[in-house]
């Protein structure tokens, strides 16, 4: 087994970038879901409302900023400002610091049609995932619950086999994706060791309407795809079911091609 493809995600629920090299921190991937977007009453705003803002594409200039391709309005630069303002995600309440300038929550805004802000995860906040599993603190971005979800490109083929036209991982939103492993074999990780970095496997990933979204176009399946196949072999107690969230024991890089190593199974 090997890493096939990396992603990150600067700004929650925007588009995600490819890359070669991915470097850990303590929330998980480098610049992971650091950003995200609040409604007037500090609730995250996500794709399942907005689909469109998949077609927002996030990228860093060569000084490390954060510049954000709104369609029908070009780049806008966004920069982290100094005021805090309490944000919710999911049931989480967290510190977050507004966009100074709001430059760039007044052009995503006005893309909504809706009143948005930015804010950024500072350094000194600790989130923490949360699972009955999880012996120690794990700290995690504004991502769902976990620094990492790690999907098996088998399972995405198996799924596309069944509703074709649907093999986009995009559309599933993985930070690494692994072949070379026999489909849905993942299911069974406990532990594995992707290069040098060692991730325990927490839980199975419950899908929802997100993944019907078409991440080129940002309008959604009328028909309900492909979650409503994966829905008719992948349905639990606790949801449809694609991919594992995880949790790093230590900060490394990971890299496209590394070795991935099964350290430990489920009994």
């Amino acid at each position: 087994m090997k890493i096939k493809a990396l992603y990150y995600y600067p700004v929650k629920s925007l588009a995600g970038i490819a890359t070669n090299t991915l470097p850990l921190d303590r929330f998980g991937p480098v610049n992971d879901r650091r950003w995200m977007l609040v409604d007037e009453q500090g609730r995250f705003v996500t794709q399942r409302k907005y689909p469109a803002l998949v077609q927002i594409k996030p990228a860093f200039s060569d000084d490390g900023q954060l510049v954000l391709d709104i369609p029908a309005q070009g780049i806008v630069t966004v920069t982290v400002g100094n005021r805090e303002r309490e944000v919710t995600v999911w049931r989480d309440q967290v510190a977050g610091v507004v966009e100074a300038g709001r430059d760039a929550s007044g052009a995503l805004s006005e893309f909504l049609g809706s009143t948005v802000t930015l804010v950024y995860m500072p350094e000194n906040v600790t989130r923490p995932a949360r699972h009955d599993c999880l012996t120690k603190v794990h700290p995690v971005s504004f991502a769902d619950g976990f620094p990492f979800l790690v999907t098996s490109q088998s399972s995405l083929d198996d799924l596309a086999s069944r509703r074709p036209g649907y093999g986009d991982m995009r559309r599933f939103r993985p930070n690494v994706v692994v072949e070379g492993a026999p489909a849905w074999d993942e299911d069974q990780w406990r532990s594995i060791r992707l290069g040098e970095v060692s991730v325990d496997l927490v839980k199975p990933c419950s899908r929802c309407i997100m993944t019907t979204v078409d991440p080129d176009t940002g309008i959604r399946c009328p028909k309900g795809e492909p979650l409503k196949t994966l829905a008719g072999f992948r349905r639990t107690d606790d949801g449809v079911m694609f991919g594992v969230n995880g949790v790093h024991q230590s900060p490394g890089t990971l890299r496209v091609g590394d070795p991935v190593t099964l350290i430990a199974s489920k009994e």
